[in-house]
């Protein structure tokens, strides 16, 4: 009798789960998402759930001669096409681009948990294997087209972050900071990869970034925790939802700046500021947390796993930490809850006119547990002369209709570039397409 219970219980899980992932769970936003953006958000009462709402847009593609919809004054044409899963962008010295290819590495086990995260992957246009490579990209033509496109790097597992410093070029893989030479001008790089440090793997957050640190002479590596709020305790999160500094000819590390849940996009202000964009928790409903745009120093603690924007507990995590809530770091601007914001890019030498001259551009792939969706678009964040965001200031629209009518991903926005001359670069890893976007002439 006990085991037929246990069955139909079992049964009665998975049908729910089910339900969850196809139609998903009922728990709509009770607030319009602009009351969670900005400086000041709203923080409502959070809806702890045990099964997370799941809503995520089917991943399409874009039909024939469809393409995102820009903001007035601005318009936007296909930069390159035809590429695999394209993440992140980095521009070299001479203008050339180059573009991570690259998706999640497998993710092993089993259980409900792994079988929710890999379905829900594969909805959203990331279940196909990695295509472990990095392609350059060179317009030679000034017609903002890449005419050349071709296999710069392979040999890599999962990169995603990629930098120039000190002659070096440097990739951050899911698991490891590696290194290769590099000379400028140079269409391929057959050179072996070398290891600087090894970076926690596995997890739900895969994707590592890098770019040098405001000191010249370190590396910053963003790692993002391996569950939601420390699920499998604390000790599994060793140097995770962090930024890391790495000195790349000691090839040793430290933790910059903690409690960060995923950070991604990093980028420095033209005064040398350190900001980032991060996606915060999951199952606290609909409203909650606000995945934010922040400013980070050295020593930072952003709260995670026990606090959210600044000092807010979460009393799902025990045992809880008391002592940290007053040095709980608030963060600077909110972008709605689970936008997940990905991309991040200042404004220096745009020149998409006045509007967007001071100020971050921020790529939000889009949400998976938020009903009705958030994200799916790419925004921008006007900065005052403080070097901070405007008082009172949401996003702005830049890019949107990555979403069809029937609410479908055409596209999913991530890394966000300017050009050589002046342009914006936007990866869509479901569209498989670099958009730029310029000024109307």
């Amino acid at each position: 009798m006990r085991r037929h219970i246990l069955i139909v219980f079992g049964l009665f899980v998975l049908v729910a789960i089910a339900a969850a992932v196809y139609v998903g769970w009922p728990d709509t936003a009770r607030l319009p998402i602009g009351a969670v953006e900005g400086k000041t958000p709203t923080i409502s009462t959070p809806r702890v759930q045990t099964i997370p709402t799941i809503d995520v847009a089917d991943a399409v593609g874009w039909p024939a001669g469809a393409m995102p919809a820009p903001a007035p004054g601005l318009s936007i044409k296909a930069y390159a096409t035809g590429l695999d899963h394209p993440r992140w962008l980095y521009r070299l010295p001479n203008g050339d681009v180059l573009v991570a290819e690259t998706n999640s590495p497998p993710r092993g086990g089993g259980g409900i948990r792994n079988w929710v995260m890999k379905h829900l992957m594969g909805k959203a246009g990331a279940g196909a294997p990695s295509a472990n490579r990095i392609t350059l990209l060179r317009s030679t033509k000034g017609d903002g087209v890449a005419d050349v496109k071709t296999v710069f790097m392979t040999r890599l597992n999962s990169p995603f972050g990629m930098t120039l410093f000190e002659g070096q070029l440097y990739i951050a893989d899911t698991d490891a900071l590696v290194l290769v030479p590099y000379t400028d001008g140079a269409t391929a790089i057959t050179a072996k990869p070398e290891l600087v440090v090894k970076l926690p793997g596995g997890g739900n957050h895969w994707a590592r970034n890098v770019i040098p640190a405001p000191d010249g002479r370190t590396l910053l590596v963003s790692v993002g925790s391996s569950t939601n709020i420390a699920d499998d305790g604390i000790d599994a999160e060793q140097n995770r939802a962090a930024i890391l500094q790495v000195w790349p000819k000691e090839k040793t590390f430290r933790i910059y700046a903690a409690g960060l849940r995923n950070p991604n996009g990093m980028a420095l202000t033209k005064a040398g500021q350190l900001w980032t964009v991060v996606n915060e928790r999951d199952m606290l409903g609909s409203d909650l947390a606000p995945d934010y745009l922040t400013q980070v120093e050295f020593g930072d603690h952003f709260g995670w796993p026990w606090y959210y924007w600044g000092g807010y507990p979460d009393a799902r995590v025990q045992p809880d930490n008391p002592q940290l809530q007053q040095y709980s770091k608030r963060p600077d601007y909110a972008l709605g809850p689970h936008v997940a914001a990905l991309g991040l890019a200042f404004a220096d030498g745009a020149k998409l006119g006045a509007a967007w001259s001071n100020g971050a551009f921020v790529g939000e792939h889009g949400s998976w547990n938020r009903k009705p969706v958030s994200g799916y678009k790419l925004v921008y964040i006007p900065f005052a002369a403080t070097g901070f965001p405007v008082a009172g200031a949401k996003p702005v629209d830049v890019l949107t209709g990555f979403l069809n009518k029937d609410g479908k991903a055409q596209g999913r926005p991530v890394g966000v570039i300017v050009d050589k001359d002046g342009g914006l670069l936007v990866a869509d890893d479901v569209g498989n397409v670099v958009w730029r976007v310029s000024a109307v002439k």
